[in-house]
């Protein structure tokens, strides 16, 4: 069975992360944070989709999100990574980094450290617009086009990388422990290796012709050499930094900007990106087996979390797919997740079994599959997720009438109160 459940949060949500769960628990993500922006009062949130001593469900259904706790966060929240299972950094339009401590006990956050105007310009503040983790280090990014890498247990500041970039840099991960891959508003890929003193970057890529901003990048989790990028003109953009200087393969996805793109962190065949034209896609990279893998738990890292970073090697058929362009090794296939969208999907996380996204029409979805139906052991006909997440269960949530639409069959389902549920058997 596949749930889908919308909250309405009452405000525009810009960033959600899963909290990071161990493997050696085999457990599911039941617990996400999110980041709000353009509010009069932005806040970190931190909700819950199991049981975990929240006042009771308020009317609702099981597995609706509850929420734990919330703090207050100055200026927009631009970028939202976990540290670790307690600790989340959060990136601000004030140019400001701050670490946040999540209490479980109590169910309450604090300020466990907070760099005023990291990132700024002579006179004003710039925004920090990319936030990137692997405890205890934290790299950030900015508007500023510095480069700044702080440690969560010191106070000051490990390096700086002045002018990294004479445009903004949007957005940053991990390639390698000492590596960090950026991408800007001028179409560029720049490497970084912090093994070296130079204020420059080993190798720079970029987008031929026009010069299109890139919002979002993510690394392959087993292949670090195989980037992923979306920008200003909805391209879904697969890259291989090993060679050349240009995108291996360019798809259409979104009709307007591509905020996130993710890899599933365990199962990188599938990757999924959301956009400003309402859209969040799943693509599969399928190699025409029955095996089902979409949001499968895995054994790659002893803890699942999209900062991890996980060990070389993996499923070589799957990676190589991402790269080949003979359509008998391999072919893509996409399916519109919340098609019904007209608001922007600005942020998606996905691991384990479950994906979370936020919006700026003031919701939260959280789509999770149950274990049973991802099983090739079980006695049931494995079926290919393509079939499980295009068929009569995809769901989308309308404010303005308060009520879902299971699209497929056109059956609605009213609604009341602050959120809604739309469950269905297969």
């Amino acid at each position: 069975m596949e749930s889908i459940n919308a909250k309405y949060v009452s405000q525009k949500i810009s960033k959600t992360r899963w909290k990071p769960v161990s493997y050696s628990t085999l457990q599911q993500p039941d617990v996400f944070a999110t980041g709000s922006w353009d509010n009069e009062n932005n806040k970190i949130s931190f909700w819950s989709i199991g049981n975990h001593g929240s006042s009771g469900m308020d009317d609702g259904f099981e597995g609706d999100p509850q929420l734990l706790c919330e703090h207050k966060h100055d200026g927009d929240v631009l970028d939202l990574q976990f540290l670790d299972q307690d600790r989340i950094v959060t990136a601000s339009s004030t140019g400001a980094v701050t670490i946040f401590r999540h209490h479980q006990n109590s169910q309450t956050i604090s300020v466990s450290k907070h760099w005023a105007r990291a990132h700024r310009y002579p006179c004003d503040n710039a925004p920090c617009t990319g936030v990137v983790c692997s405890s205890p280090e934290i790299v950030t990014v900015g508007e500023d086009g510095r480069i700044i890498v702080f440690r969560a247990d010191q106070e000051g500041v490990t390096r700086v990388i002045e002018n990294a970039d004479s445009s903004t840099i949007h957005a940053v991960t991990y390639l390698r422990t000492t590596e960090i891959l950026t991408v800007n508003s001028i179409g560029q890929l720049k490497l970084w290796d912090f093994r070296q003193q130079s204020n420059s970057p080993s190798q720079i890529l970029s987008l031929s012709g026009d010069r299109v901003p890139l919002h979002c990048v993510d690394r392959h989790p087993n292949q670090q050499h195989i980037v992923a990028t979306g920008g200003q003109d909805g391209m879904l953009c697969v890259w291989d930094v090993r060679q050349g200087n240009t995108p291996f393969s360019l798809m259409e996805a979104h009709s307007a900007e591509m905020w996130e793109v993710h890899f599933h962190p365990t199962n990188p065949d599938h990757l999924f990106t959301c956009s400003e034209d309402g859209s969040l896609l799943h693509w599969e990279m399928s190699s025409h087996s029955d095996v089902p893998s979409f949001l499968q738990g895995g054994r790659n890292n002893s803890m699942m979390s999209r900062s991890a970073m996980a060990p070389a090697g993996g499923n070589q058929s799957l990676i190589s797919a991402w790269l080949s362009g003979d359509s008998s090794k391999g072919r893509l296939e996409t399916t519109h997740m919340l098609p019904s969208q007209t608001l922007s999907v600005n942020s998606l996380d996905v691991l384990g079994q479950c994906l979370v996204c936020g919006t700026d029409g003031e919701a939260i979805f959280v789509n999770r599959q149950t274990s049973q139906e991802f099983n090739a052991t079980s006695n049931e006909p494995a079926r290919h997720n393509k079939d499980i997440l295009s068929e009569n269960h995809v769901l989308v949530a309308e404010k303005d009438r308060g009520n879902v639409v299971c699209r497929q069959n056109r059956t609605s389902v009213e609604g009341g109160g602050s959120y809604i549920r739309c469950s269905m058997q297969m």
